[in-house]
This record gives C-alpha cells, sequence and structure tokens, in this order.
C-alpha cells in the first residue's frame, strides 16, 4: 500500500506542521541526558577535585529551566574517572551546544539507546575440561582473570555460577557486590566477584524504575545477561537441557574465570550514559576482559561513546569484545567497528534440533523446533492446513500471523502457515494458539533465506527455510482440503555442513574505515545453550508461563561471549599479552574451511561466505593458545591511526585525553595500522601501487623461520618484502611490507589471504582488495 502525498492546500498539513513546530521547541527546551567529555588536565586550580569543576561547569550554564533552588549537582547522572574522563547531566539542547565551546570540554555525547543483540560450543571448539583446566592449573594465583559482563544482570543461583574448586577472590579485585530488592551480599560469591547496577540515564530518559515489576538489583529477570555470562565462564553443570533438548553438559568457554556482572539494560531499553559509566567502573574494579552484547547503530569515532570508553578500556589493558549485530545478511549492517574493540559475528554449530513436516500430498520437509508440550499431533494423522497469504508483491498482513489478524472461524482446528517478520517468531504462535490453531508452520522469507533457528513454541510449530515454505505455502494455496502433520526429532549432532555463517550475522564492509576489516572473528550464536534467569519464561512473553534452568538463543549476543571466554583463556596462559595481542591470535589461527573441508558457507545465500562476513574466520581457541606470531598495536599506534582519519586536534584530543599528544603521522594511510587483517583501498584510477606495512612479534619457539603465501588476485599483483622471516628469541619483533600492483582494476571486492608459516603455526591475515570508482 502506498501513501498518497500531501498537497499544498489540504487543510490538515497546516495543522501537522504546527504540531511538528511545537514539538520540536519543546524538545530544544525539555532536558535530556548529554555525556560530556572533559580535559582533565584544564581543571583550573581553583578547584580541589574534578567533581567540583564538573558542577561548576553545570552551574554556569544559563537556563530557564533551572530554577533558582535547583543544585547544579542534582543535574548531574555519573562522575567518570577511569576509562573516560567526564560527567553525564540532565541538559537541554541549548545548554549541551553552550558546553560545546566551554574550557576544558572536549565532546559532547547526546544519549544513546543501545539494544541487546540477541552446551555444546565448547566442544565444538575443541576446548574440553582438559584443556581449560591445564591452561588454569598452569598459572598462578595472581592471573585469575576476571570477566566483565556488560547486560541485563545475573540470576546468581544458577548451578552454572557454582564457585565449588575456584580459590579466593584475586587481590587486585577493587570491585562490589551491590544489594537490592532480591539480591544480597550472600549471592557474590568465589564465582560472581562483583554485580553492580548503572540505572541513572535509563531513569532521567524513562522515569522512576517500577520496583515492583522490575529488580532494582543485579538480579537479572531477562535471562539475557545470564545466558551472556554463563557462555563466557559457566561452571560446568552436568545434564543441562532445555526441555530434554541439547542434553549434556554445559560449561562456559572459561569455567575457572570469575565473573563480573554490570547490569545496565533494563526493560526500556539501554542507555549510553549508564554503559558508559558501567565500562568505567569496570576498568577501575580490575576486570581482564569486558563482553558487552549491546550496539546503537554505528557514527564516528569520537562521536561513539561506547568506541570513546572501550579506547579508554585498551589503554588500561583490557580486552574488550562486542557483538557485531543481527542486522545481515545486508551489506554495511555492522556496529561497534573500531580497530580497538573485537568485533565478533555468529556462525552455527554442528548441532541441530530436526522437526518433519509430512504434507497430505506426500512430500516430507525438514525444519526445526525446541516444542516440548502437551498438545502434540499425532504423526500419523493429517490435519487442516491454512495459509491467509495471497500476491507475494503485496503481503496479506494476516500471512505474519501478527496480533489481531486471525480470524478465529478460519484458523480454528488448523495448522496455520507464517511468514517471519515484523513480530518475534514465538509470539506468531501464541496469536495462532490464541486464535484456536492446534500447530504453525513458520517459513523464512527472502530476508532470511535458509537459515533455521529453534525456538521453544508454546504449540506444536516448526521453522523451515525460504524454499520449503514457498513450497509448502503453494501446495496449500492450490489444493482444496490442504492438510499436513507436525513430528519433532530431538537433537541431532555432527549436522554437516558447519559452521555456517548465520545469516542475521551483520556484514561489512566497515564503511567508517575501509582499511580496517570488519568483523574480526565469528564464533557459535546459533541455538546457543546456556544458563537463565528463573524469572522469565524460556520465550520471553508474559503468557507464557514455564520456566526452566537453561535456555536456547541465538544472536550475535551469543557469539560474543564466546570469544570473550576464550579471551579469558588466553589470558590465563599469556598474562603478559595485550588486548592487541588476544585479538590478533584470535583472528590469525581462525579458521575459513567447514568441516566438509569446504569453504564457509553463509546461510542466507548458501553460497560461499567472504571476509565482509566472517572477518579472519571462524575461532579456534586451541591454536589461538599458541599461535607462533601476533600483530601488536599500542595506544599510541592506534591514536596514529586516528590522525590518518582527517579529525580535527580537538576531535583527537577525545582520545588522547590528558596528554599532549599530537599526530607523528607516522601512517601513509589508515592500511599502515598493524592490523591482522589487511585491506587495500585504490581509490585512484588509474591505481598503479599500494604498500602497507606489518610487524609480527614471535610468540612460539625462540629460533624459528617463517616463509610466507599469498593467495594470487586477478586485478593486483602481490609482492611481500622480505618473503622470510628468520626469529632467534622470543619477543623478537621483525617488520615486512606488502606491495600491490594493479593489473587490471576489479568491479568488486577481491578476497584472499596472506600466511607466514615455520611449518608449525599458519598465520594467516585475511587480504581484501577494493577499487573505489572515479568520483
Amino acid at each position: 500500500m502506498t501513501t498518497p502525498r500531501s498537497k499544498p492546500g489540504w487543510p490538515w498539513l497546516s495543522l501537522l506542521l504546527t504540531s511538528l513546530h511545537l514539538s520540536s521547541s519543546l524538545s530544544t527546551s525539555t532536558p535530556k541526558t548529554y555525556i560530556i567529555q572533559m580535559s582533565r588536565s584544564e581543571m583550573p586550580t581553583s578547584f580541589a577535585h574534578h567533581h567540583e569543576w564538573y558542577a561548576s561547569t553545570v552551574a554556569s550554564l544559563a537556563s530557564s529551566t533551572m530554577s533558582e533552588l535547583e543544585e547544579p549537582s542534582t543535574r548531574i547522572l555519573y562522575n567518570y574517572d577511569v576509562a573516560f574522563h567526564g560527567f553525564a547531566a540532565q541538559l537541554t539542547q541549548e545548554q549541551a551546544e553552550q558546553l560545546e565551546s566551554h574550557h576544558g570540554v572536549l565532546s559532547v555525547f547526546p544519549e544513546t539507546i543501545y539494544k541487546l543483540h540477541t552446551t555444546r560450543s565448547p566442544q565444538f571448539l575443541g576446548i574440553g575440561p582438559a584443556v581449560t583446566n591445564s591452561i588454569y592449573s598452569s598459572a598462578v594465583a595472581n592471573h585469575d582473570v576476571v570477566v566483565g559482563v556488560l547486560d541485563t544482570g545475573i540470576w546468581p543461583e544458577s548451578p552454572s555460577f557454582n564457585d565449588m574448586g575456584l580459590g579466593p577472590i584475586p587481590t587486585k579485585w577493587k570491585g562490589a557486590c551491590e544489594v537490592g530488592r532480591g539480591f544480597s551480599k550472600k549471592n557474590c560469591n568465589r564465582k560472581i566477584v562483583g554485580a553492580r547496577i548503572f540505572y541513572h540515564g535509563y531513569e532521567a530518559s524513562s522515569g522512576p524504575i517500577n520496583e515492583t515489576s522490575e529488580f532494582k538489583s543485579p538480579r537479572d529477570q531477562d535471562g539475557h545477561g545470564t545466558h551472556t555470562a554463563a557462555t563466557a565462564v559457566g561452571a560446568a553443570v552436568p545434564n543441562a537441557n532445555l526441555f530434554s533438548y541439547a542434553r549434556g553438559t554445559a560449561r562456559g568457554m572459561a569455567p575457572r574465570a570469575r565473573i563480573a556482572a554490570y547490569k545496565v539494560c533494563w526493560s526500556g531499553g539501554c542507555f549510553s550514559s549508564d554503559i558508559l559509566a558501567a565500562v568505567d567502573r569496570a576498568v577501575a574494579d580490575g576486570v581482564d576482559i569486558l563482553s558487552i552484547s549491546l550496539g546503537g547503530g554505528i557514527s564516528s569515532y569520537y562521536r561513539d561513546s561506547l568506541s570513546v570508553s572501550a579506547f579508554g578500556a585498551m589503554e588500561m589493558g583490557v580486552f574488550v569484545a562486542c557483538s557485531a549485530g543481527n542486522g545481515g545478511p545486508d551489506p554495511i549492517s555492522l556496529t561497534n567497528v573500531s580497530p580497538w574493540i573485537t568485533t565478533v559475528g555468529a556462525s552455527t554449530m554442528d548441532r541441530d534440533f530436526p522437526a518433519r513436516i509430512k504434507l497430505g500430498n506426500g512430500i516430507n520437509s525438514t525444519g526445526v523446533s525446541l516444542y516440548k508440550g502437551r498438545r502434540n499431533l499425532l504423526p500419523q494423522k493429517q490435519y487442516p492446513v491454512v495459509y491467509m497469504g495471497g500476491n507475494q508483491s503485496n503481503p496479506d498482513p494476516r500471512s505474519l500471523c501478527l496480533e489481531g489478524t486471525l480470524d478465529p472461524h478460519v484458523v480454528a482446528g488448523k495448522i496455520v502457515i507464517c511468514d517471519r517478520g515484523i513480530t518475534p517468531r514465538v509470539q506468531k504462535g501464541q496469536v495462532v494458539k490464541e486464535a484456536g490453531g492446534i500447530g504453525m508452520i513458520l517459513t523464512n522469507t527472502a530476508a532470511n533465506g535458509e537459515e533455521l533457528v529453534a525456538d521453544s513454541h508454546l504449540l506444536p510449530a516448526v521453522a523451515v527455510g525460504e524454499n520449503a515454505g514457498r513450497a509448502i505455502k503453494h501446495y496449500a494455496n492450490s489444493v482444496s482440503n490442504p492438510t499436513a502433520t507436525l513430528s519433532f526429532e530431538g537433537t541431532k549432532l555432527g549436522v554437516r555442513p558447519s559452521p555456517v555463517v548465520a545469516a542475521f550475522s551483520s556484514r561489512g564492509p566497515n564503511f567508517l574505515t575501509l582499511e580496517i576489516l570488519k568483523p574480526d572473528v565469528i564464533a557459535p550464536g546459533v541455538n546457543i545453550l546456556a544458563a537463565w534467569s528463573g524469572d522469565a519464561s524460556p520465550s520471553s512473553l508474559v503468557a507464557d508461563r514455564r520456566r526452566v534452568g537453561f535456555n536456547i538463543l541465538s544472536g550475535t549476543s551469543m557469539s560474543c561471549p564466546h570469544v570473550g571466554g576464550v579471551a579469558a583463556l588466553i589470558k590465563a596462559g599469556h598474562p603478559d599479552w595485550s588486548p592487541a595481542e588476544i585479538k590478533s591470535a584470535l583472528m590469525t589461527t581462525a579458521y575459513v574451511h567447514d568441516n566438509t573441508f569446504r569453504p564457509l558457507k553463509d546461510a542466507a545465500t548458501a553460497s560461499p561466505s567472504t571476509s565482509y562476513d566472517h572477518g579472519a574466520g571462524h575461532i579456534h581457541p586451541l591454536k589461538a593458545l599458541d599461535p607462533g606470531l601476533v600483530y601488536d598495536i599500542s595506544a599510541e599506534d592506534y591514536f596514529e591511526f586516528l590522525c590518518t582519519q582527517k579529525l580535527t586536534p580537538l576531535q583527537l584530543k577525545v582520545f588522547s585525553k590528558n596528554s599532549n599528544k599530537t599526530c607523528k603521522h607516522r601512517f601513509a594511510s589508515p592500511g599502515d595500522l598493524n592490523y591482522p587483517a589487511i585491506s587495500a583501498v585504490f581509490s585512484e584510477q588509474p591505481a598503479s601501487v599500494l604498500t602497507v606495512h606489518r610487524t609480527v612479534t614471535n610468540v612460539g619457539h625462540p629460533a624459528s623461520t617463517y616463509h610466507v603465501k599469498v593467495t594470487p588476485f586477478k586485478g593486483a599483483d602481490v609482492l611481500v618484502e622480505p618473503n622470510k622471516l628468520q626469529f632467534t628469541r622470543q619477543k623478537q619483533k621483525l617488520s615486512y611490507k606488502v606491495t600491490f600492483r594493479t593489473k587490471s582494476p576489479e568491479s568488486s571486492p577481491e578476497f584472499g589471504a596472506l600466511t607466514w608459516s615455520d611449518g608449525v603455526h599458519s598465520v594467516r591475515s585475511p587480504v581484501v582488495l577494493t577499487w573505489l570508482p572515479p568520483l
């Protein structure tokens, strides 16, 4: 349906414009939350503490909205001191604009709302209990690793957070266990070493938290935070399952690491001022790893508060993993693309939950489901089927099974075919159930392709891919009395091919900086079993009264803590490694072939995926513990990278903070950052020669010789100098340069790899060549 365009003479148009003008006027005078970054070194000597300076800065703002009796400090929601310097305050747009020209103010960020990017994985990744125990037994006590998870809190009673076998809390730890409704000091232990809440930004925007319906404490009533925390560092729990699906021992990636839960997400979302406060506090508490399964769109590095705070965390030696987002398979859909952040996409595992549909014409289709209930359909009996959709060029809203669209007289006693889209998958089944339907066939559309995500439905339901769905709908619309039955086959292991890039996983390229390849890696993110909140149903629907100890979820929210947990393993084995060295180990040991020895596939297309889909590839934890060579990047190197991004001196100061750091212009282009991936961008036509430089550090055998191998490209010849690296000691650094000489510019990117090998280690860097069209 198309909306008619407005005509100048229509009377409602002037009313609409008047309304918009009034709304705009109100929006500029109504206080909102802003994050203000300050240069600590520029504090006037008249102030004894930075917090006094911040309060004075707010007090100096002229505004008709601040009464004479109002204390300026009440406008301040947070003071930031460690990973970020400044404060968050309630200001009008006019006041925020005034602040941008104030002495000592580096940047003003408007509040941003972030969204959550919503077992077998340790075995699939090759890190069973013997491996993790040997890593931790070899690490001395003061190398105890703490993983901070920014999410919806934690359900402390879950057996995944049992502290049996763990030693004393590390002496370096400065965190705290905050108390509140449903959460006491006793809920923390040697596993959960910290639990804090951050809500001032949320309440400033959304009003007070309803403490009767929501826990204003670290307790998780959503389930997402418990699931991600357990995925990263959960203790081993035998016989874990969801309704008998995926039964086995649930174990996090680093089961002997500690967890610190930072609750930043509430029923109305996750607010950037709260997230920033949590990052700042987590770094001060002493976390080693941060796992952040959140995203809020993409903006310039210096305008992204999470990017800026992650930069501060990196400077303090903290590894930061973030989810890539669930915007796939659309290109350029990534979030969290800063080079100092490890950006994680999602993949499948070799485990599935098959279910079958048998149509009345005898044709069988295979899908997936986690349904387990009393309303089973008899496999030998055929039941009537109905599909409310028609012409696909103008789809009927009823085909989406939206609330209020299904006529009980039409669907009662039938299996209803529902198209994916608009509303949550399980909610469609609830709509069918309430209308009297007895089952559901959930069909993918072009946006989802052949990717299958299993759900714990409220009635017998099976999800199928686009092709099967098209055939089933054709059958339902072409015969007078279509019928079908549904059956459920439990858990299947050894699925081939796997892994496969999830269709929902956000894709590159990184449009902020094409020379920085993103995502960095992929990790399991489809149908992941992990601990769950005792206050939430497995479907997260209010009408669902079921309660479970473990749940199966999908999303880059699930893949991110896999990488956070593996990073904790690497940190335990190599406590002196920098965040960049840990990232390098993950990227250069990642693999790009599935268990059929063919290139990784994209679930959206069933075609081979590219580095824009899978980054460096799928993580391989065991190899990442012994990568041979690493690409290290210092905070100074990242600053020099920012110097190539055409930022003003004031914008650069967002990252240099207190220092009088200036650009040394060591990098000829962004591609000279010592990144573990190489993305060569030819911006001139005809583009002839482009050279990038890299330095590797030997972390393997002291005396070792590496030889290089490069994928041949159609569009350019590649020369690596030198083509052999001879090391004589550990931690020795050697440099090389890569020269690309154009033969014939290609109309689309070319993908390949550069690999250094000593016969034991293969240190692989993905290589992408891009020719930009002339302006």
